[in-house]
């Protein structure tokens, strides 16, 4: 739904006839809001621009969606926070709990982001999205991918430069040859491929 604006016409009225088909929203991610369990959380800034854009914003906007987190009782596997989007992969018992937490944590960072810029009103987020995890090997793709993503998006060349991300957690926890065994056997490379035949 990011490309909506820039569809013709009837690429939009296709889209929006599919997703009314499957019962889906119009112009917003679908949410399981009676599920619990692991999920992937993907938020994106409002048009995709970067509204953390400097290495302070980026850790006050980490720590405030943690720390929501955390207080809501959420169970964090992983994470990492870029200036334009995030990803956390999650356990929760209440997808509404959840998306309450969400939106409170997104209300207290667009207010600050704007106050910053001085552009009060201006959208910052644009929702979020879910994918409920699998299988195990679904789980540490997750968390592979996670790692990889400031790599993939050309912020960092290694993984473990990039300061706002789980995967020094990871490295504290266990050892390089343990993270480099996992990323080999779960490659972020194929993430998304082939979980549906598990």
């Amino acid at each position: 739904m990011y490309d909506y604006r820039k569809m013709n016409r009837a690429e939009r009225e296709e889209t929006l006839r599919a997703r009314k088909s499957q019962g889906f929203p119009l112009h917003a991610p679908p949410h399981f809001t009676d599920l619990g369990g692991e999920y992937l959380i993907t938020a994106a800034c409002y048009e995709h621009k970067p509204m953390f854009d400097c290495p302070q914003a980026l850790s006050y906007v980490s720590q405030e969606l943690l720390g929501e987190l955390v207080a809501g009782g959420v169970v964090c596997h992983a994470f990492v926070f870029l200036p334009n989007h995030y990803h956390v992969l999650v356990d929760f018992a209440c997808a509404v709990r959840l998306g309450e937490l969400l939106r409170r944590a997104h209300s207290r960072t667009a207010t600050k982001m704007n106050s910053r810029d001085n552009k009060r009103g201006r959208p910052v987020w644009y929702r979020h999205s879910d994918r409920n995890i699998r299988t195990e090997r679904h789980h540490w793709a997750t968390v592979n991918y996670l790692h990889q993503n400031p790599v993939k998006h050309g912020y960092v060349d290694r993984m473990d430069v990039w300061s706002w991300s789980s995967v020094h957690e990871y490295l504290r926890d266990h050892d390089d040859v343990w993270v480099a065994k996992l990323i080999e056997k779960y490659p972020p490379m194929d993430y998304g491929r082939g979980w549906d035949e598990f």
